[in-house]
């Protein structure tokens, strides 16, 4: 028996038909309640194209003739009702009717909370119970999320960072233990998992998402994956989600042809098929589709205190032409390749959540030169905090992937990212995409014999940290990981039984630490007034020297791109008196050469680089220098 019951009120409805509400994880879905004394379960889907839609599970052994939601009489296309007897884990699917073709679909619900463990699929009812312990973190996390605060973010693949055995990985509760501990270690500021939501092809990542609502439940429920966030959030550490509503896959049990029509996905082959994931593109032309998703990022915001989300994909969304040749697409009512509705969905999406959720980050992954990403929306940008500063990744490591005997021919590739630093609000991303499919792991991008290699990658690291922009580095990278990341082995932790690992995982370890002590290195990120050049073109020797300034303090950075040691270099400085190496990539700790043993440097009436005072040091070779004022 099904009861005549609703969640929604005449103004839900006026917002969900227009596109403008954020919170139907709150009305549609599985939602155990009481209801005249009686305990049960509301169920709410939307199926706009159903002749008739039951509920069915292990309650009524998969048949749901006796469980037939009712429409509601508003044409909103939203079945409901209430079904006593059903409690949290009971199993349950729609079972959709169509009146378009005279298949009948066993779906799993696109709002519930938890599904089966994948390959099963069906969806759970369930009810969020655990309680939060982490008031003092939201209190000041306004102070950890500023983009004028330090982030250094370990980015995680949850289900790989470490393994039990080859088929078996660690749990939430697991995780809350072991990552929660390393990271504090480690000293970064936020981790950035891939994204949890829950797909039914683990290697897929997480980048084919099937539950926008609901927590992988491969490593645990809901609660235990909100344990983690809290643990997290106690160690002081936050939380980034990877979201993904450019595009989902075809499974189907899931959202493709929900109800016999093409209601999530676009219908028109152009605009709802993605030619590089062969997966489905959500139709952003939809109003109560852009209310679904625009509600999943809050839900992950609300229920689960994500401090962020990282928007995957999103060059994919606002170009109609993204990988498709001239005649695959059409322009948009003003000519252009803009995807006009998925620009204004994101507009929204940004608009919202940061008037709900103030001190949280919204981060873009955009691959162009799209104008004004993180540019506010009342300003014609569209809105998010940070964008991944995919030019710097992809000139970087071609610099650094060359021989140093050529890169004096290529000296500019490696200032290059100087002239538009500032355009946007950046993160410098060594993310997964940099260690797969052929493209090698980060100590092995590195040219040379073993010790040249490690002394590049921490050059590198060196050159990543002292260079304006928020930082990411993906699980492994920062023990040098000899191994292309693979999702069912687990980080390569053996080789920290090397010193050479050892040594780079000390140095990340320092990279962090001084980058959250130095303000000048972070304070001043996304203003020209934080950087200034002493010397951009020494190609000769290879040296780039630069200075971070921020609110009259200020730091000396000189690295070396060569294995030839400079000896007694000269560079321009500030005026001070003397300098301290305060970090050196070279040093023995860091299985360096040890080359230079200076530890105070004085400045000298000598004039270099266009500046009255100048030093003059040793710079060890393949090396970065990062140098202070002494105070008197």
């Amino acid at each position: 028996m099904v009861i005549t019951h609703s969640l929604f009120s005449d103004f839900d409805i006026e917002l969900f038909k227009a596109g403008k509400h954020f919170k139907l994880y709150e009305k549609f879905g599985a939602h155990p309640i009481e209801l005249h004394d009686e305990k049960g379960c509301y169920f709410a889907v939307y199926a706009p194209g159903a002749r008739y839609v039951q509920v069915i599970g292990d309650f009524n052994c998969w048949e749901g003739s006796d469980h037939n939601l009712y429409v509601r009489w508003d044409a909103s296309g939203i079945w409901e009702g209430f079904i006593p007897g059903i409690k949290v884990g009971d199993l349950y699917k729609y079972k959709i009717f169509s009146h378009h073709d005279d298949q009948i679909r066993e779906k799993a619900d696109p709002y519930a909370r938890l599904y089966e463990t994948p390959p099963n699929s069906a969806s759970v009812v369930w009810k969020n119970d655990q309680s939060w312990n982490d008031n003092h973190w939201m209190s000041n996390r306004h102070k950890a999320n500023h983009l004028n605060a330090p982030q250094c973010v370990y980015e995680v693949h949850l289900g790989s960072w470490k393994k039990k055995s080859k088929s078996e990985s660690l749990d939430y509760d697991e995780l809350g233990t072991e990552l929660v501990s390393y990271v504090q270690e480690m000293g970064f500021t936020h981790v950035e998992f891939l994204p949890v939501m829950e797909h039914p092809y683990f290697p897929s990542w997480g980048y084919q998402c099937t539950g926008y609502f609901a927590p992988s439940s491969r490593f645990g429920n809901p609660d235990d994956f909100k344990k983690l966030v809290d643990k997290l959030h106690q160690a002081g550490v936050g939380v980034l989600l990877d979201w993904v509503p450019a595009h989902f896959p075809s499974d189907e049990h899931a959202l493709a042809d929900f109800d016999g029509t093409k209601l999530y996905e676009h219908p028109e082959y152009a605009k709802g098929f993605h030619p590089d994931w062969n997966s489905l593109i959500f139709n952003y032309e939809r109003p109560e589709i852009r209310s679904f998703l625009i509600s999943s990022a809050h839900f992950w915001l609300d229920y689960y205190h994500a401090d962020g989300i990282r928007v995957d994909a999103v060059a994919s969304m606002i170009y109609l032409d993204y990988s498709r040749e001239e005649g695959q697409w059409s322009p948009n009512e003003f000519g252009g390749n803009e995807y006009l509705a998925a620009i204004d969905m994101l507009k929204d999406l940004n608009t919202s959540v940061y008037q709900d959720f103030p001190d949280i980050v919204m981060i873009a992954e955009e691959s162009t030169a799209f104008p004004g990403v993180t540019k506010p929306v009342h300003d014609g940008g569209l809105g998010f905090g940070l964008k991944w500063m995919m030019g710097w990744m992809n000139d970087t490591l071609e610099y650094f992937e060359r021989d140093p005997i050529h890169r004096k021919y290529h000296h500019s590739d490696i200032s290059r990212s100087l002239t538009y630093a500032f355009s946007e609000n950046y993160v410098l991303p060594f993310s997964h995409d940099e260690v797969v499919h052929g493209k090698q792991s980060m100590i092995y991008k590195m040219p040379g014999d073993e010790w040249q290699k490690h002394a590049n990658l921490r050059l590198l690291y060196t050159y990543m940290y002292t260079h304006p922009g928020q930082k990411l580095l993906f699980m492994g990278c920062e023990i040098g990981q000899t191994s292309e990341w693979k999702v069912d082995e687990g980080v390569q932790w053996h080789l920290l039984d090397h010193t050479p690992h050892q040594g780079i995982k000390t140095m990340v370890k320092d990279l962090n630490q001084t980058y959250k002590n130095e303000a000048v290195l972070y304070g001043s990120n996304y203003s020209p007034e934080g950087f200034e050049w002493i010397e951009w073109n020494d190609h000769h020797n290879c040296v780039l020297s630069y200075i971070r300034k921020h609110k009259g303090e200020w730091l000396v950075i000189l690295l070396n791109m060569t294995p030839n040691p400079q000896s007694k270099y000269r560079v321009g400085v500030p005026p001070c008196g003397a300098y301290d190496i305060i970090l050196n990539s070279d040093d023995s700790k860091y299985w360096g050469s040890g080359y230079t043993r200076q530890e105070k440097i004085k400045t000298e009436q000598i004039e270099s680089h266009g500046r009255t005072q100048s030093i003059m040091l040793d710079i060890p070779p393949l090396a970065g220098i990062i140098l202070k004022p002494r105070k008197s």
